[in-house]
This record gives structure tokens, sequence and C-alpha cells, in this order.
């Protein structure tokens, strides 16, 4: 599967963003998707993921503030960022995987699929 990333921007603190990541060569309903991001020197890291279903999963910076959501019809999966802050800036990206396990659902190096990455800039 094919993965593209888009929807990236400049937003002021408190603004809202919705990333969207579209696939094609596959279909979206089998694989488990997550969004990663990663900021200048730091590592990737994980922002949240969409099991093969719906089953969400977030991490406690997330939870309220953020919604993962796949849409099966558009082949697409999307992540809703509110409440955005400056340190929520990086460059964000989608994987995929259809073997994952649950354990490993925050684990970059276990996703097969990946596509390239979105800017998104918070300003204070």
């Amino acid at each position: 599967v094919q993965l593209q990333a888009s929807g990236g921007g400049v937003v002021q603190a408190g603004g809202s963003l919705r990333l969207s990541c579209a696939a094609s060569g596959g279909t979206i309903s089998s694989y488990t998707v997550a969004w990663f991001r990663q900021a200048p020197g730091n590592e990737r890291e994980f922002v949240a993921a969409i099991w093969r279903g719906s089953r969400t999963y977030y991490t406690d910076s997330g939870k309220g503030r953020l919604t993962i959501s796949r849409d099966n019809a558009k082949n697409m999966v999307y992540l809703q960022m509110n409440s955005l802050r400056p340190e929520d800036t990086a460059v964000y990206y989608c994987a995929a995987d259809r073997g994952l396990i649950w354990s490993s659902i925050s684990v970059a190096r276990d996703y097969d699929y990946w596509g390239q990455g979105t800017q998104v800039t918070v300003s204070s």
C-alpha cells in the first residue's frame, strides 16, 4: 500500500488542523494506521492509531485534543487536531501495517508502510 499525507500548515496556538492520509494499492480497512511525528533533533514519536476496525489509541497528551478516524469508502484516514500547542510543531507521518499486534501499536519500527511527512507549525 502507498500512503500520502497532507493537510499540514501553519496555525496559531489554540487552532485546529485536520491531517489526511490517502491510501492506494491496498484496502485501508485491512490495516492498522497510525500517525507519528518528528520534530528537529528529536526521535520519531507516536501520536495516535486506529486499529483494523475502529478501536483507537492516543498518547496521554493527545487525549481530548486529537481524533483519529477512517473512511473506508474513500480509503482515507484522518487526524483531527484541536487546541494545538507550539510543542505540537513537527513533521507528521502516517504509517500502516496489516500484521501489527496491539502491543506494538505505538512502535514506529513495526510499521511496514510510510507516507511522506506533512509539516505542522504552531505559532505562539
